[in-house]
């Protein structure tokens, strides 16, 4: 399955759960809090259910599902195939063997599962053993493990770019609900001016509520965006430094 097809599951998947819960349960005690506290006289009280029920809270948080789903995904990803820089995916190429082995170990990486030759270490393997084998040069090799290095790290700036998006957009649809909660305050100012300010109020709850919503879920996002980040330098170093260590060391030696 394709990581498209995932994503779109997954923010179908958050939609349905999400929207769910807010008719079935959120959006009825939240009109329960809010009735009983009309009914005492009294403006809506600071409640999560009612900090929650409008519209931009249900939508900020379902992309905080599918950019936490895209997110814990990479993490994962780049956690599962950990253990291939403790593994000599060369094995057998040494100095004292001849310039053919390195096609046999060459072969032995294009053989392996799709899920493990498509690692970025894998990758960057190949082709720096293919530059070798054509120009039978160490710096051509060496510019090989530089360019699948940049490579590397613009294919995952790239892959990150749905997820800044995401967290640019909450904060933005939490001001889009203090400017809709902000237009119905001033278009009951009337009646605040008779003496019921209660549509004022809730109405300016609504303004301030989607902006809070829309602030913590960005900063949440922000702190688990850092930390792929965090994985994927650390993935960028380690691919490096394993080519320098097991490739382009034991050519040079040769």
């Amino acid at each position: 399955m394709s990581d498209m097809i995932k994503s779109l599951i997954a923010l179908i998947f958050s939609a349905v759960s999400v929207h769910l819960a807010y008719i079935g349960y959120i959006r009825p005690q939240a009109a329960l809090i809010m009735t009983h506290a009309k009914e005492l006289g009294q403006s809506a009280p600071r409640d999560l259910l009612v900090i929650l029920k409008d519209y931009e809270q249900e939508l900020c948080i379902i992309l905080m599902l599918w950019a936490g789903f895209l997110i814990i995904s990479k993490c994962l990803e780049i956690l599962k195939n950990r253990y291939l820089f403790h593994v000599d995916l060369l094995e057998g190429d040494r100095e004292e063997e001849k310039e053919e082995d390195l096609k046999t170990v060459l072969s032995n990486l294009e053989s392996l599962p799709a899920k493990t030759s498509e690692t970025p270490l894998v990758v960057a393997l190949m082709a720096s053993l293919r530059r070798y084998l054509i120009t039978r040069d160490v710096q051509d090799t060496s510019d090989a493990v530089e360019s699948s290095i940049e490579a590397l790290a613009i294919r995952q700036e790239a892959s990150n770019s749905m997820v800044r998006y995401l967290i640019w957009a909450i904060p933005s649809i939490g001001f889009i609900g203090t400017v809709r909660g902000i237009g119905g305050a001033l278009a009951q100012a009337d009646q605040a001016l008779a003496g019921d300010i209660t549509g004022m109020t809730n109405s300016l709850g609504l303004a301030f509520n989607s902006t809070l919503v829309a602030l913590i879920i960005s900063i949440v996002l922000m702190f688990l965006l850092h930390q792929l980040l965090r994985l994927q330098d650390g993935l960028v170093v380690d691919t490096q430094s394993y080519c320098e260590k097991f490739l382009l060391k034991r050519i040079s030696e040769r």
